[in-house]
């Protein structure tokens, strides 16, 4: 949010400039000179950058904005360090900056990986798998996910080993090889794989992932969606700070553009 932010500023600052040397300064300067004048160096700069800006602008705001993926919440779909595309007008053509629709063309539908704004901090954006539509009742136990009282089946892929940044007695942070299952999920119309560890996870009093565990069915209130990520036991989620607000919806992740580390990743379609 805060580099579309500084991408406004710069376009205004730099067409105002333009405008106001088209308007006012450019006859000023030919009504004092002899000779042809040439333009100022911040009027040079301003019309060089204006329509590099608004260019770039209109496709990140409209059509698609490239993204960082920052950590293993969505492994085994995304790994860290994966650099991926989202559409922008899947979810709805949206005003700059303060993400308002004005021109409907879709909802989210179940199994999409999706970008939002994270709910407690709204400067964040979140990438996370929809599980839960509007209405959705959810329950998840166990490991095990049921929507609207049909259980969500698992079939186990291979084990699947990664190194996971843990902090020591210290606080200093070190690598651990952590195995944990990959499994098969199907949701609406998308098949995908998810990792689940031999842990119990734990959540403050009275949060949904309490309440998950404590057996209670939650109802995903209406205009807004319940996310979970793709490595159940190490991903904070919906189970931890609620639900999404289709307010805060950025757009879906649909391709893998770059990867410094695993070139094989380039290419890649996100399902």
């Amino acid at each position: 949010m805060y580099f579309a932010i500084f991408m406004l500023v710069i376009l205004l600052v730099s067409g105002v400039i333009w405008l106001l040397d088209i308007l006012v300064l450019r006859k000023q300067r030919q009504a004092g000179a002899l000779g042809d004048v040439a333009d100022p160096w911040y009027v040079e700069y301003s019309k060089s950058f204006f329509p590099v800006i608004l260019l770039v602008f209109m496709v990140r705001s409209f059509v698609v904005e490239p993204f960082k993926i920052p950590s293993g919440s969505m492994m085994p779909t995304l790994l860290a360090g994966d650099y991926i595309l989202v559409n922008k007008f899947t979810y709805g053509l949206r005003v700059p900056i303060i993400n308002s629709v004005f021109y409907p063309m879709g909802l989210p539908k179940r199994g999409d990986v999706f970008v939002f704004h994270y709910p407690p901090d709204t400067s964040i954006d979140y990438i996370k798998r929809v599980v839960g539509l509007p209405g959705d009742k959810i329950q998840y136990r166990d490991k095990q996910l049921t929507i609207n009282g049909k259980v969500i089946n698992l079939d186990f892929v291979q084990p699947y080993q990664y190194a996971l940044n843990v902090n020591d007695e210290r606080g200093n942070a070190r690598a651990v090889d952590v195995t944990a299952s990959r499994l098969s999920e199907q949701l609406g119309d998308v098949k995908h794989d998810v990792l689940i560890h031999d842990i119990m996870n734990q959540y403050s009093p009275g949060s949904p992932g309490d309440r998950l565990m404590q057996g209670e069915t939650i109802t995903v209130p209406a205009g807004e969606y319940f996310a979970m990520g793709d490595n159940r036991d190490n991903s904070s989620d919906s189970r931890v700070w609620g639900f999404v607000a289709e307010k805060h919806l950025v757009g879906r992740a649909f391709f893998i553009w770059f990867n410094f580390d695993q070139w094989r990743r380039i290419g890649q379609s996100i399902g």
